[in-house]
């Protein structure tokens, strides 16, 4: 058996633990383990940012869950994609960036967690924002102090398909409304932000870890499993797991730091002897203590595509043939450019589907490609299809419905249970039929007309409201943003963790990622997440203790 000992153990190196990394171990005061259980980032496709397309599918990288059957969705069983690698899914992720908008974060507070409203958040992100753009413009500086570390965020639009012009001007002609700046945060739609970096992606692990493992107070583990915390006296005390074939045992100086993501820091609690006594009771694991809200109120972003034939080349032929395929590799290798440097998201942002809404509603995506979905739910980017074609698409921002994160059996090996609840909220259905509207109204737009190759195949804006559901509960898709599964709140009584992400009735353990979110943000969860491990390292550097 392997034992180490630490001040800080950082259980999961993906795009939060990636950050408490770098921060914990930057003053040089504390020993820092950072455990990951997939391998090191360094591959070809997880750096190319089309490269999305394969690690989506890609074991070796990626857990590669599979939610319950949903009745929902006619029962079907969506497949879940989650980082398995450093960098987590910020490295296979399609690396759009948004913050969502300020009534995100305005709930958080008033879900009792001071210090989390908007006007605080938002300098917690300015702290690590560096934004460019290949034109060598880039967003005005602020004045809140940096701190070190930062993550490229790239306005890509120059080199975004020529379809963007229409798609602006269908959104002009459906009266949606600009951004007057980078389409970052609130309403507004145009060019999609994205993490890369001098054409390569830019994921967490780049921007916050890669920089800083030569510090000699920074242990980097990579296919190290954690099978549990260990708990003395109601305190974390440190984890124990395996590397390859040999158990581990770590010792926490200080505090272990949970930072698994939303399906795998509610998992381990469970197995741990934390969470609903009677699901553990059902699996023979022994309870620590009964924390009844651990895998509970999971949320997530369900979206739909609507599937457009284009009179004019799309990314179908640069993507699908061969002689596409050549050239836009020889591009991207001389100059790392082109289509292999971008997201196929390139186009969409936050709108609201109807006038008198008080916030956004509704993400748009539209997508200069078009895949049908292949076998098991999934999409394969790298086979689009064998004719012009382009994407609307849109998910709600905030969906009322919940699910939830149980384990199987105390087998730590055995993936979760994820049931997804999807549309359980009238809110929920009425929004769909809503935004469908939308979508609607766009397609109608002469702007898109104009780009049709033939007529859409559903006429969105007559389409009878149950026509339109049964659609979106046949068709519909994760957008892959889980969080919420151990969320921050007042007392044990609604919460997992405090406002300071301390999990409640257990010292020295904190969890730090998307599953801490008391609600579902309004866009892409990446950014939000990133924003929370920044905030945690502060709070916990703040410590009397630390």
């Amino acid at each position: 058996m392997l034992k180490k000992e630490a001040d800080f153990i950082i259980v999961g190196a993906g795009s939060a633990g990636c950050v408490l990394a770098d921060r914990l171990s930057a003053d040089g005061k504390h020993q820092v383990i950072l455990l990951e259980a997939g391998p090191s980032d360094n591959r070809f496709w997880i750096r190319t940012p089309i490269g999305y397309g394969i690690t989506y599918t890609d074991p070796k990288v990626n857990w590669c869950y599979s939610a319950e059957p949903d009745p929902a969705i006619a029962n079907r069983q969506l497949f879940w994609p989650r980082g398995k690698v450093l960098g987590g899914s910020s490295s296979i992720n399609a690396m759009v960036y948004h913050r969502g908008q300020a009534e995100d974060y305005e709930d958080w507070e008033r879900a009792g967690n001071p210090g989390w409203g908007y006007s605080d958040v938002a300098q917690v992100y300015e702290s690590f924002e560096e934004f460019s753009a290949k034109s060598g413009a880039s967003r005005t500086t602020n004045s809140h102090p940096r701190w070190g570390n930062r993550l490229t965020i790239h306005d890509a639009s120059a080199d975004y398909h020529s379809l963007k012009h229409e798609f602006a001007d269908a959104f002009l002609q459906a009266g949606l409304t600009s951004p007057d700046d980078l389409c970052l945060e609130g309403e507004g739609v145009g060019p999609y932000l994205i993490t890369t970096r001098a054409g390569k992606r830019c994921s967490s692990a780049t921007a916050f870890l890669h920089p800083v493992t030569h510090r000699s107070n920074l242990d980097i583990l990579t296919s190290a499993t954690v099978t549990r915390i260990d708990i003395k006296g109601r305190a974390a005390i440190g984890v124990t797991g395996q590397l390859g074939n040999q158990f581990i045992e770590i010792r926490a100086r200080k505090e272990v730091l949970l930072c698994a993501g939303a399906v795998n820091s509610p998992q381990l609690l469970q197995l741990s002897g934390i969470g609903p006594g009677g699901l553990l009771q059902a699996h023979g694991v022994p309870s620590v203590l009964e924390h009844p809200h651990v895998g509970r109120h999971l949320q997530d972003h369900l979206g739909i595509s609507y599937f457009y034939r284009a009179n004019r080349p799309t990314l179908n032929h640069t993507l699908r043939t061969w002689p596409g395929r050549i050239g836009a590799g020889i591009q991207y290798l001389l100059r790392q450019s082109g289509p292999l440097s971008l997201s196929v998201n390139q186009i969409g942002g936050l709108a609201r589907s109807r006038p008198g809404l008080e916030t956004s509603d509704t993400q748009l995506y539209c997508n200069p490609v078009s895949y049908q979905p292949a076998e098991g739910e999934t999409r394969k980017l790298t086979l689009p299809d064998p004719y012009p074609g382009f994407i609307l698409g849109f998910n709600p921002c905030r969906p009322a419905s919940e699910g939830s994160i149980e384990i199987y059996s105390s087998d730590p090996h055995a993936p979760p249970r994820i049931t997804t609840n999807y549309l359980t909220t009238q809110q929920d259905l009425d929004g769909v039929v809503s935004m469908a509207r939308l979508v609607g109204r766009i397609q109608d737009t002469k702007a898109i007309r104009a780009v049709l190759a033939a007529p859409p195949d559903l006429d969105l804006t007559t389409m009878a409201e149950e026509d339109i559901l049964s659609d979106f509960r046949q068709r519909s898709t994760t957008v892959y943003h889980p969080c919420g599964t151990c969320r921050m709140g007042a007392n044990i009584q609604n919460a997992v963790v405090d406002s300071d992400l301390r999990v409640f009735g257990i010292q020295s353990l904190r969890v730090v990622d998307a599953s801490i979110f008391p609600n579902i943000t309004s866009a892409n969860t990446n950014a939000p997440t990133i924003m929370v491990a920044h905030e945690a390292a502060r709070r916990i550097l703040k410590h009397p203790d630390a």
